[in-house]
């Protein structure tokens, strides 16, 4: 049963490649890359693909206009999207799952502060709140992943939330508290290890989701700074030259694309995987 649990699909497969590529780039960017990605070349500006007519092999997938390689930048810029994906949803998930258990698993004056905090973080838009704290605590990459853990936990705190209602009542739980064991037992054995299910679902998929999120956030200027390569200040500087050059923007956007769609595969797998109906 745990062997046909584990068996791939080919999706999963696929997202598997997609996002274990990704993650060789950010490791070993200086060692894959073909130039420095801040390197300039004024000689060779605008210069197209390698298959292109015009192109050189020198620059397989062009240059910008100030001649920095494109491929260069796109592989920096996969630790800009995995750095601030992976520590913004590490953060604000464990605070959101954390924040759910205890309006779960407390008492009506508890659990009513919490999800009214929930509900007033989800009327504010996102861009809006990110534009105010950006704004303030000015540009860079741990400001962008603060913005997000202050933000983006309520979609954890709310998933956690329902699951704690519906665990705390089953009987090894209801067992558990008669028993005379302690609530802060019954959490961490009972009550955590039950909600991690959906959470690590959820997490895969918001991985991708942060990436597009930062990827916009950055294309607005509200990202990291313009001197460090990201995929989506590379879609910003290309917008005005998309008729001239159409590879500015067409690579960066391929890479945001392909690298969600390969978290979104693996977070389809994982739910089959830790889904209990789909074992047959």
């Amino acid at each position: 049963m745990a062997l046909r649990r584990l068996r791939l699909g080919p999706t999963g497969i696929i997202g598997l490649l997609i996002v274990a590529m990704v993650v060789l780039c950010a490791l070993f960017a200086p060692w894959l890359a073909p130039f420095d990605p801040n390197a300039t070349d004024l000689f060779n500006t605008l210069a197209p693909p390698a298959w292109s007519d015009g192109g050189s092999t020198a620059h397989l997938l062009g240059t910008d206009k100030i001649g920095r390689d494109i491929l260069s930048r796109i592989i920096y810029g996969s630790r800009i999207s995995l750095i601030t994906a992976c520590f913004a949803v590490l953060g604000y998930g464990v605070l959101g799952t954390l924040l759910g258990v205890v309006a779960g698993y407390s008492g009506p004056l508890v659990q009513n502060i919490i999800m009214r905090l929930v509900d007033i973080m989800l009327a504010i838009p996102f861009i809006l709140f990110a534009l105010v704290i950006i704004s303030v605590l000015g540009s860079s990459l741990v400001n962008l992943i603060f913005t997000f853990v202050a933000i983006r936990w309520v979609q954890f705190t709310r998933i956690a939330f329902a699951q704690t209602l519906e665990v705390k009542e089953r009987d090894f739980v209801l067992a558990a508290r008669a028993s005379g064991a302690k609530d802060s037992r019954i959490v961490h054995r009972y009550l955590l290890p039950n909600v991690m299910s959906p959470v690590l679902v959820v997490a895969t998929l918001e991985l991708g989701f942060v990436i597009l999120l930062e990827s916009g956030l950055s294309f607005l200027g509200l990202g990291v700074p313009p001197k460090i390569a990201s995929w989506g200040s590379m879609l910003q500087e290309g917008r005005n030259l998309i008729n001239l050059a159409w590879w500015l923007t067409t690579f960066p956007g391929l890479a945001i694309a392909v690298t969600v769609m390969g978290f979104n595969f693996v977070g389809d797998w994982l739910r089959d995987l830790l889904d209990p109906r789909s074992v047959g």
